[in-house]
């Protein structure tokens, strides 16, 4: 991972002045969609990079520990083998970023992985995810057990309803607490951006998680009516942009949340390369939180591959 980010004191000035051209971000996402995306060995070299940066994720009611670890065995062997060699990239390591999961099921993952002596990150949700409204100390708690049961990674939900409300010193001090029950590991802080309301209240989000020593943004729980999108993306990436220009400090960004094809995850690392240059396409500061994208992929490498489509029975379920 990338240098952790200390965060720095709240600058209430700084959040306060914030103002956010909302047609022109509209104009700027259009764009980015409108690129053309890479074709042939260009377009597979994007999507195993688009692999590399992806949280597998299972955040399902009926998670068991069987299903975590068919997880983690295919965050550790992403694509089939044999459609690596045909690429020569067989040998490269190719595996996901990490695996996402429920606290509860954080030991589970941290045994399979263990067992296919793997030494892949475990990220875990935390502090009364999706919604954030369960009591402070019981949030602080979900932390500490899930980085005790081996969790390197947290993702955290802010409370909605400080940053609806407009009070960011006590969402600082909220997040804060979360980095320091965090310890040594990474904390990636969920915006939960489709219940902010507007452009200016994602960018001033964004800012004081910053400030409060966020390692990542990320865009959404995946629970919510709205979860990533491009607009959005554009606002936190700048957020990013303005912070690190201020503080030297690089945070990453997550958008998490309906994000399905390969065709997305293209479009996705064209954003982070306009907006936030090649550093940002490495996995310490880039990721794609996702359940199904991986299996698009696959298709599409085998398609490279082969010439053609597998059929169903011809891929492992991602």
């Amino acid at each position: 991972m990338s240098a952790r980010n200390p965060g720095m004191q709240l600058d209430l000035e700084w959040v306060s002045k914030v103002r956010v051209n909302h047609q022109a971000v509209l104009k700027r996402a259009q764009q980015i969609q409108a690129r053309k995306l890479a074709k042939k060995q260009w377009q597979a070299a994007w999507l195993l990079k688009a692999v590399t940066c992806i949280d597998l994720t299972t955040l399902a009611g009926d998670d068991t520990p069987s299903n975590v670890h068919r997880l983690c065995l295919k965050a550790t062997q992403p694509i089939r083998h044999d459609l690596l060699k045909s690429m020569d990239m067989h040998d490269k390591d190719i595996t996901t970023a990490a695996v996402c999961v429920y606290p509860a099921r954080v030991a589970d993952a941290v045994k399979s992985l263990k067992a296919a002596n793997s030494s892949l990150p475990v990220a875990s949700v935390a502090t009364g995810f999706p919604a954030g409204q369960t009591h402070l100390q019981s949030r602080l708690e979900e932390v500490r057990l899930a980085v005790a049961d081996g969790a390197s990674e947290i993702d955290i939900v802010i409370n909605r309803m400080l940053a609806l409300t407009g009070q960011w010193e006590a969402l600082y001090q909220e997040i804060r607490q979360f980095r320091e029950a965090c310890g040594e590991a990474h904390m990636k802080t969920i915006l939960a951006v489709g219940e902010l309301g507007t452009f200016t209240n994602v960018y001033k989000a964004s800012l004081v998680a910053m400030m409060a020593g966020s390692d990542f943004i990320k865009t959404s729980t995946g629970k919510e009516s709205v979860n990533a999108t491009y607009p959005v993306a554009v606002v936190m990436v700048r957020a990013i942009r303005d912070y690190f220009m201020r503080t030297r400090h690089k945070v990453g960004f997550k958008p998490a949340g309906g994000i399905r094809t390969a065709k997305d995850s293209l479009v996705w690392l064209t954003l982070m390369k306009e907006e936030l240059g090649d550093e940002w396409l490495r996995p310490d500061l880039f990721r794609l939180g996702a359940s199904t994208l991986l299996a698009d992929i696959e298709r599409q490498v085998y398609h490279y591959v082969n010439g053609r489509y597998p059929a169903y029975h011809e891929l492992p379920l991602a």
